[in-house]
């Protein structure tokens, strides 16, 4: 048998059961608390004839309860499937539906929504409301654990038992469940542990905890750092709680950390105690890394990760970040850092030869961090789960020094604000429309977004539609970050002899630098 999440949890309350858990909007939840509350979830989810190996989505915004709610599922065996609060209804029906999710703790706040979610996801069978009056029936989570005694429950489970199954894009434009064991998390602890060890650690929970934040979370809580959660994001917000709680570590995606630097009371804020500002999941513009640095030292850190193999497979630390600046190494600031000293990253051409340095390649991991598969989904599962690491789609080279540097992307994918916009997904919404003929959807680089979500549209012979049409669409049915940021109409897209769409070629035509070409030419 092998240690599980949440037994790692339990070492981070063997530091001090007093010490603070979790803060959020002027509540505090200790350690031994936040263990106790474990423990009777996790006797009601049994009482309620739920075991181990159950699917226990969570859908609710960062806060205090929604941590509790996750690792009371971890204490009663069962596998996190995390919702993300942003999602459109038709998001979260298939994730609760692709997962087997047959438990939904839900906030309050989403009961409107829940009637239709379980209407069209059957498999769920106990649906509880975690912070107030849900919808009626649904037992609200305190009474339903009033009664319920403060036990552990003797918890043995098969190392390779999921933790986790996240949902993240696929290349049909369907999200994926990727499948994380909890011995894979125990080497992911073991690496952020390593990585960002700390005597006191203040975790600030700003970026969503269904994603890098939530994940980082989980493994600090090995550590007892304390977590100061933020219901959503608020520059000037994050600026005060820096100071007031003494942080040391957080993580942002680029988009977050631009608008933080754009914060008027940045500059009179205290970050004497940060030691690790995190920012990684999607590029960072050079000038904004200058930026940043100036402003946070060597405590701004550049992080790679993907759900599939953890947060931090390449590194690049802030005395690494102030070096590149002092001696003016322009390309040395647009790597994404080292290889982690607990996995290995290769660079492999497409004869699967392992290429030599200055060779752009697919980025190829491996390691123990490495995720077990895809949920249900066998062809992708071999497509990039490979003997020889994880074929992660991101193409890139490695420079003499080592350090890796993501070039470009094999898959169609797009990051957005630090969140993944998968093409055809929003494609397909698209072509709802009655007037589009055809459509494609890319990626544009954009300073704030790191890559701007633009949909070029192909009408339907006389047809007309507008651009507030297309918005109105789109937000509909998909996550605000997924909804593209411009919409463009053209005579026809670019194909290739045998019709398919050319979006390379798009790219290209829509990239900043035909942009200021086509405006000297005019």
């Amino acid at each position: 048998m092998a240690l599980s999440l949440i037994d790692f949890f339990d070492k981070g309350v063997a530091l001090g059961t007093d010490r603070p858990c979790l803060v959020c909007e002027g509540e505090t939840l200790t350690y031994g608390e936040a263990q106790r509350s474990s423990y009777r979830m996790a006797n009601a989810l049994a009482l309620a004839g739920i075991g181990p190996g159950t699917r226990i989505a969570v859908l609710g915004p960062n806060s205090a309860r929604s941590f509790e709610c996750v690792l009371g599922a971890l204490r009663a065996g069962g596998t996190w499937v995390p919702v993300n609060a942003r999602n459109a209804v038709e998001e979260t029906v298939y994730v609760l539906n692709h997962t087997d999710a047959e438990v939904l703790l839900y906030s309050v706040r989403f009961a409107d929504q829940v009637p239709g979610l379980l209407a069209r996801c059957p498999a769920v069978r106990l649906a509880v409301c975690t912070d107030g009056e849900g919808v009626a029936g649904h037992p609200r989570l305190d009474a339903w654990c009033a009664d319920v005694p403060e036990e552990r429950r003797a918890l043995h489970l098969d190392p390779e038992a999921l933790a986790t199954l996240a949902c993240s894009g696929g290349t049909t434009g369907f999200p994926k469940g990727v499948m994380t064991s909890h011995r894979t998390w125990a080497f992911r602890i073991a690496e952020v542990m390593q990585r960002l060890a700390h005597p006191a650690p203040v975790n600030l929970v700003a970026a969503p905890m269904t994603h890098g934040a939530g994940a980082g979370a989980l493994e600090m809580m090995a550590m007892g750092a304390v977590h100061v959660v933020q219901p959503g994001f608020d520059a000037a917000a994050i600026v005060d709680a820096i100071g007031r709680y003494g942080v040391t570590h957080m993580f942002l995606p680029p988009t977050a950390l631009y608008r933080l630097l754009s914060e008027p009371t940045l500059r009179d804020g205290d970050f004497s105690s940060l030691s690790y500002l995190i920012c990684g999941g999607a590029p960072i513009a050079p000038d904004r890394l200058r930026e940043a640095s100036a402003v946070f030292g060597d405590a701004l850190h550049i992080g790679y990760g993907g759900t599939e193999f953890g947060g931090g497979i390449c590194w690049m630390t802030g005395p690494d970040i102030a070096r590149a600046i002092r001696d003016g190494d322009e390309q040395r600031l647009l790597s994404c850092g080292r290889p982690s000293p607990l996995s290995r990253v290769e660079i492999v051409g497409e004869d699967g030869r392992v290429l030599p340095p200055g060779e752009t390649g697919e980025i190829v991991v491996n390691g123990y961090v490495l995720a077990s598969g895809y949920y249900k989904n066998p062809e992708e599962t071999a497509q990039s789960f490979r003997e020889d690491g994880f074929y992660s789609g991101d193409i890139g080279f490695r420079d003499e020094d080592g350090w890796i540097f993501v070039s470009d992307r094999r898959k169609d994918m797009i990051i957005s604000g630090g969140f993944n916009v998968y093409p055809s997904e929003v494609e397909r919404v698209l072509m709802m429309h009655p007037a589009v003929q055809d459509c494609a959807v890319v990626g544009v680089a954009d300073a704030y977004w790191g890559e701007a979500v633009t949909a070029v549209i192909e009408l339907k012979a006389g047809a007309s539609a507008s651009d507030e049409e297309f918005g109105t669409l789109c937000r509909g049915h998909l996550a605000g970050y997924k909804v593209p940021k411009s919409f463009q109409t053209w005579d026809r897209l670019p194909r290739s002899p045998v019709g398919k769409v050319l979006k390379r070629a798009i790219r290209d035509a829509l990239s900043p630098a035909a942009a200021s070409v086509a405006r000297q030419k005019a």
